[in-house]
């Protein structure tokens, strides 16, 4: 499913208690003409869109290109289409325009190939009798003393139980592959799930930042967001392989960012969709509705990669491979956990 339609709980402890979002998005009902309708939507993106400046998007100069295509006697489709194009010049995944009849969205995985097979992996990578643990697909990786664990979707609820399980099963394993590619993400509380698995003190992990004003670089104080161990079973003293990709937006950017605050944790794959934003939005003049980002998260070295968190180690599917039964990202992972022994 793509990544627009999964439902994200990204920072709303955060967000909620530094944004009115009333106050923000809703204010008394405007006209529903078209120019009206676009000046409304073009002055909320300008005054709390979070990643003008890291984009360089000029967005006064947006503005002049779209105005001279709307006019009040043009229909809500073509309104919409130019809407839609407008809100793609920001390339960014967590950007939405929602009408009845359509949703406007950036193909951010479009940027970057497939780089995952589910066939392959269950015909050459793991048994038939794999476990299904909660959200999770789980099974030794064939021939070898490596645990693999598949979780597609950040919106799959993590309890405790399922990691404890998994952990238990694969506590004498030489090393973990976690696999995220084409995980478009989901709930952030389960990024925190997993990760207190990871670590066995309280671990800082990324920064955050939320829109205030209306000027472009108009951030709150730093949000530093930690991870704390509270677990029964921990795998934090063997190698953990997480495996990224185009496909892997939002939560799961969160999530492998901060890997890369944890010693032992290495990211294979393909750089990430990004979204490091957290989104939210509201309603214009004529009924649809509206998100994007309203935050930006760091790393631990100030760097912003709302573009896409970039693996350790980059690796590849291709054709050659694929036509083999080989997956050229677990091979990598597999032979990465054979050298850190």
């Amino acid at each position: 499913m793509k990544a627009f339609l999964i439902k994200y709980s990204i920072l709303i402890v955060i967000i909620s208690s530094l944004i009115s979002c009333d106050k923000l998005f809703m204010d008394d009902a405007p006209s529903e003409k078209p120019n009206e309708t676009f000046e409304y939507l073009w002055k909320e993106v300008d005054q709390h869109y979070s990643f003008f400046d890291y984009k360089k998007v000029d967005w006064d100069s947006i503005y002049h290109i779209y105005k001279n295509q709307v006019n009040n006697s043009m229909s809500e489709y073509q309104l919409f289409d130019v809407l839609f194009d407008m809100l793609c010049e920001l390339k960014d995944g967590h950007v939405n325009l929602i009408s009845p009849f359509n949703v406007s969205r950036y193909e951010f995985d479009l940027n970057a190939p497939n780089n995952y097979n589910e066939r392959i992996i269950k015909e050459n990578y793991i048994s038939s009798k794999y476990y299904v643990t909660g959200p999770f697909i789980h099974d030794y990786a064939k021939n070898n003393n490596i645990g693999y664990i598949r979780y597609n979707s950040f919106s799959g609820t993590v309890s405790q139980y399922d990691m404890d399980f998994i952990l238990a099963r694969f506590s004498k394993t030489d090393g973990l592959i976690l696999d995220l590619r084409q995980n478009g993400g989901g709930s952030i509380t389960n990024v925190f799930k997993i990760l207190e698995h990871f670590v066995r003190t309280k671990t800082e992990i990324y920064h955050s930042y939320i829109k205030k004003g209306p000027e472009h670089d108009n951030f709150s104080e730093v949000q530093k967001a930690y991870v704390k161990p509270n677990a029964q079973y921990y795998y934090t003293n063997k190698p953990i392989i997480v495996l990224i990709d185009r496909g892997s937006f939002s939560a799961t950017s969160f999530f492998s960012l901060a890997c890369k605050a944890i010693p032992n944790i290495t990211l294979i794959g393909d750089t990430t969709g990004g979204g490091l934003g957290a989104p939210s939005g509201g309603q214009l003049p004529n009924g649809w509705t509206y998100r994007f980002s309203v935050s930006k998260t760091l790393s631990l070295k100030n760097e912003n990669f709302e573009n896409g968190v970039p693996p350790d180690i980059f690796s590849q599917l291709n054709e050659t491979d694929v036509l083999l039964g080989k997956d050229a990202v677990i091979d990598k992972a597999i032979e990465t956990i054979e050298l850190l022994q």
